[in-house]
């Protein structure tokens, strides 16, 4: 697994792999927390926008030199008030998986996890 968290302006506060992760496993988990910070709510949405909007996504991916990664496992970070504090990106299993790990992550720090979904 890998995580990366940023602050709310972007910059990497955080970064965890375990040992033997692949190469590219820092970009993806960076991707997914940046494009949920960038577009302003979570891996979910930016999935499904993906899917219903590919060229808009296409543009998004073109625009940050494919730092975007759409797809579950980015989330906004929010303060017990609702104000976003920074992201988290989770890659080194299923994207669902990933999700389900940065929620926890955020709870644990007793923060609020956004996934992208008005639940």
């Amino acid at each position: 697994m890998t995580v990366v968290v940023l602050d709310v302006r972007g910059v990497v506060k955080a970064y965890l792999a375990d040992d033997g992760t692949s190469l590219l496993r820092f970009d993806i988990a960076l991707g997914k927390a940046a494009g949920a910070l960038g577009m302003g709510f979570g891996g979910r949405e930016l999935e499904r926008r993906a899917v219903a909007v590919p060229h808009f996504m296409g543009a998004l991916q073109a625009m940050t030199d494919g730092r975007m990664v759409p797809v579950r496992g980015g989330l906004l970070i929010r303060d017990q008030q609702g104000q976003i504090v920074g992201a988290i990106g989770v890659s080194g299993d299923t994207s669902v998986n990933d999700e389900v790990c940065a929620i926890k992550g955020i709870q644990s720090a007793g923060l609020v996890a956004d996934h992208g979904d008005k639940e």
